[in-house]
């Protein structure tokens, strides 16, 4: 479902928030505005009780409302985001209009001072806020808002991808996200890594697929072309004629003016005119020559006159590019959107999503596997001391194990074997019964189920598997001595399946040209690729992981959709 209960708040005040929370008699105010964040109370190891006296100011949405007492005071658990827990807020009908105040969705400001509560309320929060003022309320009107306090199926809050994020679990994904990523740049600029912003359109294919997104502007020139020839009808021939024959007369009259020897100022005069004609000719030809529909030369679309006088596209994967960096600068690493036009509607598919895609100069595929196990274990240890609220909010809604399989990663060592003891492995399976829905062969790509079972029924841990079938990988992973695989590897973990993929590079100028050649790409476009193996070729490696399929993991959702702010998907491209 999609809103859920929140933890409680003495849950959350249980874990340690050393890094952002004080313990001290005093809270501190946000920098950037006049509040206290709810998490600077709440996320305190006592609960927040060591504050009980003191006044603040805090802001948030209203959560759920209710008024007490025949109408003479009322209770809001409001929330601004920074936590999954609710502060309660008490509201005296002698300090404002309850009426406006207990909406689900409501906005408010408001000053007042820190109490412990009475013994026996039933509260489980071990401090509210008592109102002394209300600064500011943004109301809602009940009959529209579509975010009630009931219940909501994620599928539905996907029609409102503007308000989600006030839902308990949006916004708790969203939480664990920002974690994620901080600690994606927080792991690899330790270890030494630089950040660098590859590009969003390209020319280049990286993993040959073609399911591309282009990029032009030929359509949006051609539309307005046909408007205009609508508005405007292109000259005729007779127009183009008469205009000729406009340059005509008047380069007769400047012939017959100097054979007159006419004066200096008329003859000038009337050569203007005639350049004026000329002009004017040009332009006539120009615009007859205009017609609908795209620029074509040898009925192919002429790209030379779109916006970058080629092909263009989104990209579906930084890894080239960055590459040109780490062979300059050693340890290198992209973090951004890609997109992939893969018209598939399955829970395991978007068309935009974001990849983390580190390339490790000097390194072989033994390196690149260490560096891979290291990022996710890192991450994993990150959320359990940064997120265990958010991760418990998760675990109480959604998936039970997500905190328990997130402490096996963190401190169990990945498990390694080749992709042909991976085949026999589930040769074995199948041969004692175990049914599965894609075939097990050798020079099959694995498929999610087959990962899965692998994790999470033969090994119960992460595993890495390497040395794949060159037929089912990019031209650029590195040819082994046998012919018939390539030094690639793929991450494996419980839950999700393949989790990173990498490889280490070729650096073989011949070898790659023929991979190139093998797979049926065109040279052209990567011949900048390949002038880094022309030039100083060095041994390097690299892989990409999901971001999203990071987020799946760590949280337990089903559907990719509901980890991504706002998802993109045949049909759906929102805000």
């Amino acid at each position: 479902m999609g809103d859920e209960i929140p933890l409680p708040a003495d849950k959350l005040a249980a874990v340690s928030l050393a890094s952002d929370v004080s313990s001290s008699s005093t809270v501190q105010k946000a920098r950037f505005s006049d509040r206290i964040r709810i998490r600077s109370i709440l996320g305190r190891p006592d609960g927040g009780a060591g504050l009980a006296g003191q006044k603040v100011r805090i802001s948030g949405w209203v959560k759920t409302g209710r008024e007490q007492g025949k109408g003479t005071f009322a209770f809001l658990e409001v929330n601004d985001g920074s936590c999954p827990a609710n502060l309660q807020v008490m509201v005296d009908a002698s300090v404002s209009d309850l009426s406006k105040l207990i909406a689900t969705g409501t906005c408010v400001t408001v000053d007042g001072c820190l109490k412990i509560p009475p013994e026996g309320k039933g509260t489980k929060q071990k401090v509210e806020l008592s109102v002394v003022e209300v600064i500011d309320v943004g109301t809602v009107d009940t009959a529209t808002y579509p975010i009630p306090k009931t219940k909501l199926t994620l599928e539905r809050l996907r029609e409102f991808p503007h308000l989600r994020s006030r839902t308990n679990s949006i916004s708790a994904i969203a939480r664990i996200r920002h974690a994620l990523a901080i600690a994606t740049h927080t792991f690899f600029d330790e270890e030494g890594f630089l950040y660098i912003q590859t590009p969003i359109i390209t020319t280049s294919d990286c993993e040959g697929a073609g399911e591309m997104f282009q990029v032009t502007t030929l359509i949006n020139h051609t539309e307005k072309l046909e408007r205009d020839l609508i508005e405007n009808p292109p000259p005729t021939e007779a127009d183009v004629e008469a205009a000729r024959a406009i340059v005509k007369a008047r380069g007769e009259a400047v012939a017959q003016l100097k054979a007159a020897k006419a004066s200096k100022e008329e003859i000038i005069a009337s050569v203007a005119e005639l350049n004026e004609a000329k002009v004017s000719l040009a332009r006539t030809e120009e615009r007859s020559r205009l017609k609908p529909g795209l620029p074509k030369v040898d009925g192919k679309v002429d790209y030379s006159q779109d916006f970058f006088g080629r092909q263009a596209f989104l990209t579906v994967s930084g890894q080239l590019q960055v590459e040109t960096y780490a062979c300059g600068l050693s340890d290198v690493y992209t973090f951004g959107p890609t997109f992939r036009a893969e018209n598939s509607h399955t829970s395991r598919h978007l068309a935009e999503f974001w990849m983390v895609e580190p390339e490790l100069a000097f390194a072989d595929l033994e390196d690149d596997m260490n560096c891979a196990e290291a990022y996710v274990r890192y991450m994993c240890k990150w959320l359990l001391e940064k997120r265990y609220d958010d991760m418990e909010l998760m675990a109480k809604n959604f998936d039970k194990g997500c905190i328990d399989r997130l402490k096996l990663v963190a401190s169990t060592p990945f498990g390694r074997l080749t992709y042909t003891k991976a085949i026999e492995l589930l040769e074995e399976a199948v041969a004692k019964g175990k049914k599965f829905e894609n075939p097990v062969e050798w020079g099959i790509d694995l498929a999610s189920e087959h990962e899965r079972y692998l994790t999470e029924v033969v090994f119960q841990k992460p595993l890495i598997v390497y040395n794949y079938p060159k037929g089912i990988k990019a031209f650029y992973m590195r040819l082994n001595d046998d012919g018939k695989t390539v030094a690639a590897m793929d991450v494996l973990v419980p839950k999700v399946g393949e989790l990173i993929g990498g490889s280490q590079r070729e650096e073989r100028i011949d070898v790659i040209m023929e991979r190139i050649e093998e797979m049926g790409l065109p040279v052209e476009p990567y011949e900048w690729y390949l002038d880094l193996r022309r030039y100083g070729t060095a041994k390097h490696s690299g892989f990409g992981l999901g971001f999203e399929r990071m987020v799946l993991f760590a949280t337990g959702m089903d559907n990719i959709r509901d980890v991504i702010p706002f998802p993109r998907y045949p049909g759906r491209a929102d805000l």
